[in-house]
């Protein structure tokens, strides 16, 4: 997803193909990169987060996804991104910067809940239910996405952002935030079983463009009615079989169609909030270091091979 252009700091495909094609495949199967053919962010993306993780087993070090705020306290992004064979998440997610490895607030991860429907297409078919909610260990400041209450039919103007790829076939990962404008898609755009009613069908405004590695579980946006941007996507891979990121199509999570599950989750979770602690209540970024420290220390490891994540390959390596 690589074509995007970097975000103005300061403002703001299931990619990750099977773990190598089983971690590779995971990259893109279920994650999406940094635009390719994108542009820098252009305008705030105060909602933008990431999460860093990797699959050491695989050689995959030093990746990347994305997520959406869509409360002070939980980020939405691609069940590909959490659960992986081999997949380590560093602890930690980092809000509301237009880069990749600094800026923000940073927070560590508390909990973690995939859709209990989830399933990898593991590089042959499009991931199903590829959702998922993160708790953070306590609010940030940044202000939330709202998520729209429907998704605008085929032809309606969408935008894309991400931190992945912005070359096909490299693990290369922007250090800068990046978008691209898109529109909603047929399903028949897409390979067939690829898009449904869960499942959107995404193509670029801009020739040879489209997420890629590193791009999953981030944000597909769309304006509503007041002018501001409104979440119905979440990056989950690509629109047809072994296609390269910049010949498309995308496909995205619907998110709408998801409103009463996540919904349901963040409620059950609530009730049991304890009371919240630690430093950087101002949400600065003060406590960066400290953050990431106790996230690598508690460093989590899930199963599951379709994580859209933007990694960087060291010897071997699976792609988005």
């Amino acid at each position: 997803m690589s074509v995007l252009k970097p975000v103005r700091r300061g403002t703001a495909r299931t990619a990750a193909v099977s773990v190598l094609v089983a971690a590779c495949a995971t990259l893109m199967t279920g994650s999406a990169g940094a635009i390719v053919n994108g542009k820098d962010a252009t305008e705030s993306y105060p909602f933008m987060a990431t999460i860093p993780e990797s699959a050491p087993r695989y050689g995959l070090f030093d990746g990347v996804c994305g997520a959406s705020l869509i409360d002070p306290r939980w980020v939405l992004t691609a069940a590909h991104c959490v659960t992986g064979d081999g997949l380590r998440l560093e602890g930690a997610v980092r809000i509301g910067s237009d880069r990749r490895k600094s800026g923000g607030t940073v927070r560590r991860i508390d909990r973690t809940f995939v859709h209990p429907g989830y399933a990898n297409g593991d590089t042959k078919a499009a991931n199903r239910d590829d959702i998922a909610l993160v708790r953070l260990d306590r609010p940030v400041l940044q202000k939330p996405v709202r998520i729209a209450k429907e998704t605008g039919r085929a032809g309606t103007p969408t935008r894309i952002v991400g931190f992945g790829t912005t070359v096909d076939g490299r693990m290369e990962f922007s250090d800068r935030l990046r978008e691209l404008d898109t529109r909603r898609g047929t399903e028949s755009e897409c390979a067939p079983g690829y898009a449904d009613r869960t499942r959107l069908c995404t193509i670029s405004t801009v020739p040879r463009a489209m997420a890629c590695s590193g791009d999953s579980g981030g944000a597909q946006l769309q304006k509503g009615r007041d002018g501001r941007w409104e979440l119905i996507g979440v990056t989950s891979g690509p629109g047809a079989p072994k296609v390269p990121c910049s010949k498309g199509p995308g496909l995205y999570t619907d998110a709408p169609a998801y409103a009463a599950w996540i919904r349901k989750t963040m409620r059950s979770v609530s009730a049991r909030t304890p009371a919240e602690g630690g430093s950087d209540p101002a949400g600065t970024g003060a406590n960066d270091s400290a953050a990431v420290l106790v996230g690598v220390a508690s460093a989590l490891v899930l199963a599951g091979a379709g994580t859209t994540v933007a990694l960087r390959r060291k010897k071997a390596g699976r792609s988005a």
